[in-house]
């Protein structure tokens, strides 16, 4: 449901918990630029949303390559690390658990194969 200003309604749907705002996203398309130190330093002003995991994805527009661990957004990423995520385009993420174990597996950005073999690249604030 919508607002008239704009803003989604907590009652999207009452039998799931409503939309949670804690962890931090952070895009770049930048062609020509280096995309993952941009989105680095999107992270690392962003950590006080999320200080569980830290990861970063990117592409050049026909294969993704994604890089992601626990630990605070400095202690993930090093100089050799950003150097090999390359590509025009990149999505951070650093990750405050609101829900799921502080595991590996619950970092993100992560990756999956569509139905259509198309390859996905899925980020959420949950």
């Amino acid at each position: 449901m919508s607002f008239s200003d704009g803003r989604l309604s907590m009652d999207l749907d009452p039998l799931e918990r409503g939309p949670q705002d804690a962890c931090g996203v952070f895009g770049v398309w930048a062609p020509g630029e280096e995309v993952s130190k941009l989105t680095y330093f999107g992270l690392y002003a962003l950590q006080h949303r999320g200080q569980e995991s830290a990861g970063i994805a990117t592409s050049d527009g026909e294969r993704i390559v994604v890089y992601k661990d626990m630990g605070l957004v400095s202690q993930v990423f090093n100089e050799a690390t950003l150097d090999s995520l390359r590509g025009h385009l990149a999505i951070g993420h650093c990750r405050y658990s609101t829900t799921g174990s502080p595991v590996w597996e619950n970092a993100q950005p992560t990756f999956y194969t569509a139905r259509e073999g198309v390859w996905r690249s899925a980020t959420t604030a949950i």
